[in-house]
């Protein structure tokens, strides 16, 4: 199979063949060469660097990793640290800083220039997770009564100073937002019509203290391609682009899959999360639902007398037990990611609730009646009726709870996605354990210890 161009490069690299790395390179995009570069020993980045030309060292480098950002600056000597963190835009190099210890973050702002550390220590200084720690400040502006002709005269001028002119932007002498103008529009124009002329209508924007999540819904809900960052008095402070809310997007995604599975959020990749971290992560949780599981074995215990009586319902325990859970999981699922997406808001649950139970007693009817069959082989009559009405109500069971649980969560301010699937199962499984064995006992007729 013919290789990719990452896969050659990192070939090339690994076999230190400098002289082809260079030539190599030539007609990569530079994400594909930090596709190369991303997991390589610091040292051996390093070296592949020193191939390429300086005036992509930045660009390569905020592709990476930020494990491998971190131990390559690391690696470099002063100079060649400087030129990659004055070169990489704010929000990047922001993202780099944030995820660092305070002295090795110390270290890098050292290397930043008197105007670079004050806006690396601004964006710094706004609330983590917020819209100004994502925002990028290479923007243009432009005045109302300028013309066409002016403004663009004005963008060519500053051609160097943004990270995209798709849209660009019009304040007012204090700086503050008035309106937007498209790149397409600006140029079709006539160029002796005024700006203000072509402003659209209220332009949406963010305030810099914001949670980046409403950047991300912000952006996906106007389907737009950059999101202004405003300060309390409407200044225009940067920009939030769309690469960088994707990015926010998958993090997000990624930390909810982490806490469905019943883990804290890793914050690396696989690849770099050392087996302390992935151990710190997941320990919490399963300790947890340990002690919470002896409650499923005290349930057991006290229908012991059950169980002796008929063993053909220990047969059917498993099967009613995960049917519970599976059930409260896939509920779970459901609503989490409605909630996360804003697709359902905390007024909906009755709404919610209702079509819920709805769903989960059709569920239930047709798993019971697909075990009856098995119950009336392994049991009996008897047996057939109290599997089949345990599956029925268990399923309902698992459902309302992993339904409501996300809602109960969200109420009291805390992330639905800690309605794990672990959590959701053994809550289910709990409940499925006492509805069946009582069940059991009351229609056998059996007396309980």
């Amino acid at each position: 199979m013919e290789q990719t161009d990452s896969a050659l490069m990192r070939d090339l690299i690994q076999h230190e063949t400098w002289s082809e790395v260079a030539t190599h390179a030539e007609n990569m995009h530079v994400q594909d060469i930090a596709a190369a570069l991303d997991g390589l020993e610091p040292d051996v980045v390093a070296r592949a660097l020193e191939e390429l030309p300086k005036e992509s060292w930045p660009d390569i480098v905020s592709y990476l990793s930020l494990n491998c950002q971190n131990l390559l600056l690391q690696q470099l000597d002063d100079e060649s640290g400087r030129l990659i963190m004055s070169d990489l835009s704010p929000d990047d190099r922001t993202t780099l800083l944030e995820a660092l210890p305070a002295d090795q973050v110390e270290q890098l702002l050292k290397l930043l220039s008197p105007g670079e550390l004050k806006h690396a220590l601004q964006q710094l200084g706004y609330p983590e997770d917020s819209a100004g720690r994502l925002m990028t400040t290479g923007f243009i502006t432009l005045r109302e009564y300028w013309t066409l002709g002016t403004a663009i005269a004005h963008l060519r001028r500053h051609r160097d100073d943004q990270e995209t002119i798709n849209t660009l932007y019009i304040t007012d002498h204090k700086g503050r937002l008035q309106g937007t103008i498209s790149l397409k529009r600006l140029v079709l124009e006539d160029p002796d019509r005024k700006v203000e002329e072509l402003v659209s209508g209220e332009p949406v924007s963010i305030f810099a203290s914001e949670d980046r999540t409403e950047a991300v819904r912000l952006i996906q809900h106007y389907d737009i391609t950059a999101l202004p960052v405003v300060d309390a008095n409407g200044a225009l402070l940067g920009v939030v682009t769309v690469d960088d809310v994707m990015d926010v997007a998958e993090e997000e995604n990624t930390e909810d899959f982490h806490k469905i599975g019943g883990m804290g959020a890793v914050g690396l990749s696989l690849r770099d999360a050392s087996p302390a971290l992935l151990y710190r992560k997941r320990i919490g949780w399963l300790v947890l639902l340990v002690f919470m599981n002896l409650f499923g074995g005290a349930s057991i215990a006290h229908f012991e007398a059950t169980i002796e009586a008929v063993i053909a319902l220990v047969f059917f325990l498993p099967l009613i037990v995960a049917s519970g859970g599976n059930a409260g999981a896939q509920a779970a699922t459901l609503m989490v990611r409605a909630l996360a997406t804003g697709d359902v808001h905390a007024r909906d649950w009755l709404k919610l609730w209702g079509k819920e139970l709805s769903v989960s007693l059709a569920l239930g009817l047709t798993m019971g009646a697909a075990i009856w069959g098995i119950g009336l082989w392994r049991g009996g009559y008897d047996v057939a009726l109290v599997v089949s009405l345990s599956t029925l109500l268990v399923v309902v069971i698992g459902s309302m709870i992993g339904m409501l649980l996300p809602f109960v969560l969200n109420r009291f301010n805390m992330d639905p996605a800690t309605a794990s699937a672990p959590l959701i199962t053994t809550i289910a499984d709990i409940c499925g354990i006492l509805i069946y064995l009582s069940i059991a006992t009351a229609i056998l007729q059996i007396g309980v210890i």
